[in-house]
């Protein structure tokens, strides 16, 4: 079959979910039977994102092969099976710097360079690229329909339908319906408007998804579609939903995914969502709670750790439990404030970072994980702040630090790795990607993931000095995983504290609602345990949630 191509583009603001809408179409797709894959489009000029600040852009997914990506690239992956690359995420910068490049190699025989048709005709390449035998490719462009950067990604996909045949496009486009409280109304204008710029632009969309807080009754669905120019029943209502596992559901049972199969006359089996409504279920109906302190110092964006975010959660559903998160700025956190500041926590989790602020807050906090046996899980920066933890308050070595973030360093515990020391650029220099991992027979890194070897992915260049691998071993420290050739540390325990584990990659970018990680699902496991063994050690039970949604004790214990 000829591959197909669905274009979603957004309107009116940005922020309105179109990778979460994407994803979710292409979940209910996917689940017809049909072979998809996912391409983002972003229209800023950064090869990648990899140097940006997470207070601008959000977390940066990594993908197997080393890509530093958007963020929704972790939301296609949570969604469907195919597994993103390096050319799932293309960006202006890393379109203009291929068409420099050839232009240099002589490869426009003289010709003079334009946007249209020289990026254009990049741009779509780029989209053919990712094609590769798939029945269906879904491209995602960022930004918001109007912005001044994405003109040439919208110009591009419009020239691409001629390019392949109308029956073999469609496009989407993703809009706000706000609700004006003042008013009491729900107001269609903006979409209209948002519309009217795409027509203006050559695109007309075929499907048009309206985000709202509201119903919309036919009579509303009727004037957006007149206004709009297309016909009444390519009107879908977008509403807000409690869980972003509930789209899916949503879209189905508004026949968005029967009228894609439609439109792009594609015959497709019916889908069967039995999994999507037993994990919405787990969802809405848990029998207990936890709650998991997340220290860090991107915190009052939440969407910094967003694939984080979900592994927590992802590890709950494991175990019919909602995980409530709470989020401490590592920068005001002092070891006299901790008490309070984790009272209630049944487990706390250092995630990853760089730089030096906020470090001292991260490790006090860690320490009073290891001090009063709470649940302790460090991911990346958090797995090198436990060693300097350990090796300060354990091994006595008070002075020991990160090159990172003392340099020179009298007691360089985490130095930056040999092949960093020459590198001048900053852009995708990393050690970056999937790279193996050798378990220690009998740790608990080796009885959580059940297997000798593993695969996990990495973002990071700096990492634990050897030379003190035998110092903090004596003091009961345990090198559970290491890189093949035993050089790199990759995880490490200690084995006298009830749950106290850390490891150097990035857990949280394997992790699926449906299949969670086995690092956060044991997290949250060892919590649970936790949470009892204070409640019986106060002569009380843990809250937990009845399935009407009511609080009830209970005394059942936790299970794997």
């Amino acid at each position: 079959m000829k591959s197909k191509f669905i274009f979603t583009t957004g309107g009116v603001v940005s922020s309105l979910g179109k990778g979460l809408a994407t994803a979710s179409i292409g979940a209910l797709l996917e689940n017809r039977g049909l072979d998809l894959t996912v391409l983002k489009l972003d229209p800023y000029i950064n090869v990648d994102p990899g140097t940006m600040n997470p207070f601008q852009h959000g977390e940066v997914f990594v993908t197997d092969d080393g890509a530093e990506t958007d963020l929704d690239l972790g939301h296609y992956e949570r969604f469907i099976s195919e597994k993103m690359a390096q050319r799932n995420n293309v960006t202006t910068g890393r379109i203009y710097d291929s068409v420099i490049q050839k232009e240099r190699k002589g490869e426009y025989l003289g010709k003079t360079v334009q946007v249209i048709p020289h990026i254009t005709d990049e741009i779509k390449a780029a989209i053919l690229r990712v094609a590769g035998g798939h029945d269906l490719v879904m491209v995602e462009i960022g930004g918001t329909v109007g912005d001044i950067e994405s003109l040439p990604f919208l110009e591009a996909i419009r020239q691409f339908r001629y390019d392949v045949g109308e029956e073999n496009v469609l496009y989407i486009h993703l809009t706000l319906v706000p609700f004006i409280a003042a008013a009491g109304e729900i107001k269609t204008k903006p979409t209209q408007h948002s519309v009217q710029k795409l027509r203006e632009i050559g695109i007309q969309p075929d499907i048009l998804l309206c985000r709202t807080d509201q119903d919309l009754d036919k009579s509303l669905k009727a004037k957006i579609a007149m206004f709009c120019n297309l016909p009444q029943a390519c009107v879908f209502t977008a509403k807000d939903v409690a869980n972003i596992y509930e789209v899916p559901l949503e879209f189905h049972q508004e026949g968005i995914d029967e009228k894609i199969v439609e439109k792009l006359n594609i015959w497709t089996r019916k889908p069967d969502l039995l999994e999507w409504k037993n994990l919405v279920q787990k969802i809405k109906n848990p029998l207990h709670q936890t709650t998991i302190a997340v220290v860090g110092k991107y915190v009052d964006l939440t969407d910094s750790y967003k694939s984080l975010n979900e592994a927590l959660k992802h590890g709950g559903y494991a175990h019919e439990t909602q995980v409530n998160l709470r989020f401490l700025d590592s920068e005001g956190i002092e070891s006299k404030d901790l008490q309070k500041a984790l009272e209630g926590v049944h487990g706390i989790l250092v995630p990853g970072g760089f730089g030096d602020r906020g470090i001292e807050g991260k490790i006090h906090a860690i320490q009073y994980a290891r001090e009063n046996a709470i649940p302790f899980f460090g991911i990346c920066l958090g797995m090198q702040l436990a060693c300097i933890e350990f090796a300060r308050h354990v091994c006595d070595l008070p002075k020991a630090n990160s090159r990172e973030f003392e340099d020179p360093c009298t007691e360089p515990l985490i130095d930056l790795m040999e092949e960093q020391k020459k590198l001048i650029n900053k852009g995708a220099t990393m050690r970056l990607g999937a790279y193996p991992c050798s378990l220690e027979k009998g740790t608990l890194a080796q009885r959580i993931y059940q297997e000798k070897e593993i695969s996990e992915r990495h973002r990071h260049r700096f990492e634990f000095n050897n030379a003190y691998m035998e110092s903090l071993g004596k003091k009961g420290m345990v090198f559970s995983g290491l890189s093949p050739d035993g050089q790199l540390v990759e995880i490490i325990e200690y084995p006298q504290h009830p749950f106290f584990i850390a490891c150097q990659f990035h857990p949280e970018f394997k992790s699926r609602p449906m299949n969670p990680h086995p690092l956060f699902s044991n997290f949250i496991e060892a919590s649970l345990l936790y949470q009892q063994r204070q409640a019986w050690s106060s002569q009380k039970t843990p809250a937990t949630n009845d399935k009407d949604g009511s609080e009830k004790k209970t005394t059942k214990k936790a299970t794997k």
